[in-house]
């Protein structure tokens, strides 16, 4: 059963000024791949998604993230 991911690649990209093209050249994928990421289209590698994670600072699941799941920036952290 394929999970589809929702992402905010164009969002990070957009806080960052960059075209598509300039993603892409950073990522070392064609424009067409981060067009086809950003609108849903295609899901990226384990290995891509781990070079833009790197290249923004974050962690995977802070880019990509199953669509299904509940929005997990309103959650509130327990510590044990």
């Amino acid at each position: 059963m394929e999970i589809p991911l929702k992402n905010r690649l164009k969002v990070l990209r957009a806080e960052r000024d960059w075209t598509q093209a300039q993603l892409a050249d950073a990522l070392n994928v064609s424009r067409q791949t981060i067009n086809a990421i950003e609108t849903g289209k295609f899901d990226p590698s384990l290995p891509l998604a781990f070079r833009a994670a790197r290249l923004f600072g974050l962690r995977i699941e802070e880019i990509f993230h199953d669509q299904d799941a509940p929005d997990r920036q309103h959650e509130t952290k327990i510590n044990p």
